[in-house]
């Protein structure tokens, strides 16, 4: 498996297996999760990954409180900077909704990425 950002940049690139992508959208929202844990807001990356982040109220059973949904080239646009969380949302590119379900404030999460040789 290549270190995440070389998966990160193959996945934006195109050029990535599927198992690549995993780890890339992974390794992003487990960035996410470091700089904004909690359990208020379940980020879904289908049929990559899901996560919880984001202080307030823990979801724990039932529909979340706050949902984001996306795909795994738009989230990893956001981690890096690449695309804005406005931009995103009113694309219709991230589905966003409920209280806390804006992540703008912890947007970008990785800087921007390139092959490390």
């Amino acid at each position: 498996m290549p270190p995440p950002a070389d998966a990160v940049a193959a996945t934006l690139a195109g050029t990535a297996d599927r198992a690549t992508v995993k780890a890339a959208v992974k390794s992003a929202l487990d960035a996410l999760v470091a700089v904004a844990p909690g359990g208020s807001v379940e980020v879904r990356i289908p049929p990559y990954a899901v996560a919880q982040a984001i202080p307030g109220t823990r979801h724990r059973r039932g529909t979340p409180p706050a949902v984001v949904e996306t795909d795994a080239v738009t989230w990893l646009r956001l981690a890096t900077g690449a695309l804005s969380w406005a931009a995103a949302v009113d694309s219709g590119a991230v589905r966003a909704s409920g209280q806390r379900a804006d992540l703008s404030p912890w947007l970008p999460l990785l800087g921007p990425v390139g092959p490390t040789s």
